[in-house]
């Protein structure tokens, strides 16, 4: 049996969905909390490390955070962070971390 893969497309695609209001907050982390499992799925299958790195983070942070913490005007910085180049990585990675949540 083939292991299930979430691919980059899929996750900026709900990611997009949640940035132009087509889901919820409660539905984006729904749909991670059914998708991200990294004992069970494939994340970024065939993706470079840093990219399949950026979107476990990504997955894990909208799965464990509190919904009301989501803020949904900065979800680029989570399609940017699994855009990034290696370069950016770490700077894409603390403005997501930093940025797209309230304290």
């Amino acid at each position: 049996m083939s292991q299930a893969n979430i691919s980059k497309q899929q996750l900026i695609d709900q990611l997009t969905a949640w940035q132009q209001a087509k889901i919820d907050n409660e539905q984006l982390q729904d749909w991670m909390v059914t998708h991200y499992d990294p004992d069970e799925v494939s994340i970024g299958q065939g993706e470079c490390e840093w990219t399949v790195e950026a979107m476990n983070i990504v997955m894990n942070e909208y799965e464990i955070a509190k919904t009301e913490k989501f803020i949904q005007e900065n979800a680029q910085l989570a399609i940017d962070f699994i855009l990034c180049d290696e370069a950016r990585f770490n700077q894409t990675r603390h403005l997501f971390l930093q940025q797209g949540f309230r304290d």
